[in-house]
């Protein structure tokens, strides 16, 4: 069964609110912002101040906000109308300059080489043509320009934590049926392989994830029951649920390409 992107949609007002699923992703964003930044700084050695930078699948903007309050000078986009307009009003609301369209990552509305960034974190396991996604980030990239991504690998444990565990049991559910769909996911060599299929340079891939300690796993069930009770909300699940990197890539995992001069 593939992915019901049609969430995003129903569930757009949820997106900067404590009790909504979609707040779960906040936790992902200070991990995600930590390797673009060292990325960028680090290794390539560009100041953040008047970056350009696409978000591509923004959804309600949690990531593209992180962004422009770090510097970067931001454009956003989703195929989610409704996702869209919760991103513009959450943005005039916190009077921050962005940029948001409509539109999906196989058709970017948007000219050649007009960014130094573009984002794909938490999409390529959405979309319908993995390839064209990346090809279009690609030729909106300016040569030297940089890819940051974060996906789900297709393993046997994403299976189970990330479809079985987390969405498909009621018990322990705490994203919507279809949210995820196993064979969408990608593996970091398959991913890898179409990064230099369109002229980029796959440097640093680390795995991502909350932590996962014996303890820490146990509080996480615990967590999850409290929520279900109604004792806690989505955003305090989330706030305990802050990704790092890690050595193992099993679960999700994140990196960086670089556009060839010529490409």
């Amino acid at each position: 069964m593939p992915v019901d992107n049609q969430i995003y949609d129903r569930d757009a007002d949820g997106w900067w609110s404590d009790d909504s699923h979609l707040t779960l992703l906040a936790g992902i964003v200070p991990a995600r912002l930590q390797h673009l930044e060292r990325a960028w700084v680090e290794q390539l050695g560009e100041s953040i101040a008047g970056a350009t930078l696409l978000d591509i699948g923004c959804g309600g903007g949690l990531f593209a906000e992180a962004l422009a309050k770090a510097g970067y000078q931001v454009t956003g986009i989703d195929p989610s109308r409704g996702s869209i307009e919760a991103a513009r009003a959450h943005a005039a609301a916190q009077g921050l300059a962005l940029t948001y369209h409509v539109a999906s990552g196989e058709r970017l509305p948007l000219p050649d080489t007009s960014f130094d960034i573009a984002c794909c974190c938490d999409v390529l396991e959405h979309v319908d043509d993995v390839d064209a996604v990346v090809a279009e980030a690609t030729r909106v990239l300016r040569p030297g320009g940089l890819l940051l991504y974060d996906t789900v690998n297709r393993t046997f444990l994403s299976k189970w934590v990330m479809v079985r565990l987390l969405q498909d049991w009621s018990w322990l559910r705490v994203a919507p049926p279809g949210l995820h769909a196993w064979e969408q996911f990608i593996t970091p060599a398959e991913l890898e392989a179409t990064l230099r299929r369109h002229h980029l340079e796959p440097r640093a891939c680390t795995g991502l994830a909350p932590e996962m300690g014996p303890a820490a796993t146990l509080k996480r069930f615990f967590d999850i029951r409290k929520l279900k009770r109604g004792e806690i909300t989505h955003a305090d699940l989330g706030r305990s649920m802050v990704f790092r990197e890690t050595r193992s890539k099993a679960l999700n995992y994140m990196g960086f390409a670089v556009k060839a001069a010529g490409g």
